[in-house]
């Protein structure tokens, strides 16, 4: 009969890579989950999916030419996933293409490109590493790396705070009154790029926009405010990630995958039992009106 302590922390207690992964999945949340929010706030959050494999590319082409070295890597999906912004902002200014549409765009040739390199001169297990990544394999290198960047996204989002949020909810009345709406827009497009290079060398391309995705989208059926937004969606996140691990260990599940389908868990949860409609709350109101 296993006891609560062996469900609930034993693992993390015997194991170092278990410990590390915890505390990859709890930096990444603390980096991931404003940003996310920001990008639902913005109604962008299709394209925090496509800068996911935006990066992907350039950390196939690094891989090619460094082999597995993190350093090479990040490098090398940081200057894909700038690459991209840069291109799509061009391609939204000169032409009549929203911006979502040239994110689309450019995020499948991404996506095509980054496969195919990897599929030619590498071999599965790299292609599969690449996109669903392995969070228990998260070294003290990564660590440092993930660490750095949510710290920089943190500093980042207080200094430019009141522009961001500005940006979020009336960018046409921010940029008309000569707030710096491009570049706040800019900087926060590379935050998004760095949490997702974070998030590329522990979950891979395909599941790092969910960590940053759902505990957002999730936060927005139980808060209202803004600061209550951020609390939500970065506890999420967490436990997320926490619980992922769990069942991942206990059930012999792959990490990635289960990190990702319980912050979907608490999605489908959220839109039953959210307090700023939630399903079941709309019901309940409905009958308190009637009656």
């Amino acid at each position: 009969m296993h006891t609560l302590y062996q469900w609930l922390w034993q693992p993390f207690a015997d194991f170092a890579f278990m410990r590390h992964a915890l505390v990859g999945c709890l930096a990444l949340a603390m980096g991931c989950a404003p940003i996310g929010l920001l990008l639902v706030l913005r109604r962008m959050s299709l394209v925090g999916d496509a800068m996911s494999h935006a990066i992907l590319p350039g950390a196939a082409i690094a891989f090619i030419a460094q082999g597995l070295s993190l350093v090479a890597m990040s490098i090398g999906g940081l200057i894909a996933g700038v690459v991209v912004v840069v291109l799509a902002g061009w391609v939204t200014r000169q032409t009549q293409l929203k911006e979502d549409a040239s994110f689309a765009a450019f995020y499948l040739l991404s996506l095509a490109t980054g496969v195919l390199l990897v599929s030619k001169w590498g071999k599965n297990v790299d292609l599969l590493h690449f996109l669903f990544g392995a969070v228990l394999a998260v070294d003290p290198a990564a660590l440092l790396l993930v660490a750095g960047i949510a710290s920089f996204t943190l500093l980042t989002l207080a200094l430019l705070y009141r522009p961001l949020v500005l940006e979020s909810f009336d960018p046409d009345f921010f940029r008309a009154m000569g707030g710096g709406g491009a570049v706040a827009h800019f900087v926060f497009l590379i935050l998004v790029v760095l949490n997702l290079v974070a998030g590329f060398q522990a979950l891979g391309t395909l599941m790092a926009v969910g960590l940053m995705m759902l505990p957002a989208t999730s936060a927005r059926l139980w808060a209202a405010q803004l600061p209550g937004l951020f609390a939500v969606s970065l506890g999420l996140a967490g436990l997320s990630g926490y619980l992922g691990l769990l069942l991942s260990y206990h059930a012999d599940l792959p990490s990635g995958p289960s990190i990702i389908l319980v912050a979907g868990l608490g999605y489908m949860l959220s839109l039953l039992l959210g307090s700023q409609g939630g399903l079941l709350w709309k019901v309940w109101r409905l009958r308190h009106l009637e009656a």
